[in-house]
């Protein structure tokens, strides 16, 4: 068959996926056309073959491409090629035998404890300050992710048993205990709560319109909180969970039960913790040891 990457194939395979969002879209148009460039400069009518696309890969490390990138761009390939087999207009895969490269593992941002107490050892003076601050110390306490602190509803709480149900990801259910801190943190929100919404509003924390809260909204309110306690790092709330996380494995060395508060259904999640755990320990080595230390 002729060349798979003219631009009106391309163009083809693009609308075929109208279903996606348009920035994936976008990013897959822009990755074939530079597979298009790259195949033009070989021999004419050169097969794809797998010896091609290992070409491919290399020139893009050598042209700085990350790995995330690079496997997003064979994504690309082995979709334009799938689509073309559904319409019979390609007998295989060239992309099906090739390993994308492995991105390298990136640890998550947290904050220490010592910034923990600073981001949450505040007097609130408004009804907001309060309700913000119940939702930092249920993050903290629960390893909330974002969607879930604004999915709670008031059942969701049950604070003379100290516990929370969370729906994560899927809508899967958990039951997660609630720390004493958060306990008064939301005490003394919901005090203010029946203030601001109307009886049939069944969200747990609302605006000052009495409506249900958005995730952005949470994020710039954390954002701008953090800067105001002298916290420089750009806080977002899964730092939160991440905190909560590394924190209790910290003090508990229980991996499985970080695993359950957190919902990860494979464990495989939850083990770039213990990275961050022993990334703690050898800075205290290289700190401590008299055969790590630098001399002076």
């Amino acid at each position: 068959m002729g060349n798979v990457f003219q631009p009106t194939v391309i163009a083809e395979y693009l609308a075929s996926l109208a279903p996606a969002s348009p920035h994936t879209r976008a990013a897959y148009g822009r990755d074939l056309a530079l597979f298009a460039q790259y195949y033009a400069t070989l021999a004419p009518a050169i097969e794809v073959d797998g010896q091609v696309l290992r070409g491919f890969i290399a020139h893009l490390h050598r042209h700085g491409r990350a790995a995330r990138s690079i496997s997003r761009t064979l994504s690309a390939v082995r979709g334009l090629y799938e689509f073309l087999i559904g319409q019979r207009r390609a007998q295989s895969n060239p992309v099906a035998g090739i390993r994308p490269p492995k991105a390298p593992r990136r640890l998550p941002q947290l904050l220490d404890v010592d910034q923990a107490n600073r981001l949450l050892d505040v007097t609130p003076e408004t009804a907001l300050e309060c309700r913000d601050l119940a939702m930092w110390e249920l993050t903290y306490s629960c390893g909330l992710r974002v969607s879930e602190l604004v999915g709670l509803d008031l059942g969701s709480l049950d604070l003379t048993a100290r516990e929370a149900r969370v729906f994560g990801k899927g809508r899967k259910e958990r039951l997660v205990p609630v720390g004493r801190q958060a306990v008064t943190a939301l005490t003394h929100w919901l005090s203010y709560r029946v203030l601001l919404v109307a009886s049939e509003e069944p969200a747990l924390f609302v605006n000052q319109h009495g409506t249900r809260l958005g995730v952005r909204l949470v994020q710039t309110r954390l954002k701008t909180w953090a800067l105001r306690q002298g916290l420089a790092t750009n806080l977002h709330p899964h730092m939160l969970r991440h905190s909560f996380a590394s924190h209790l494995l910290e003090s508990s060395g229980d991996l499985r039960a970080v695993q359950e508060l957190l919902g990860h259904s494979d464990i495989r999640s939850t083990q770039i913790y213990t990275h961050l755990d022993f990334q703690h320990l050898a800075k205290v080595y290289d700190h401590a040891h008299p055969r790590a230390r630098h001399k002076k």
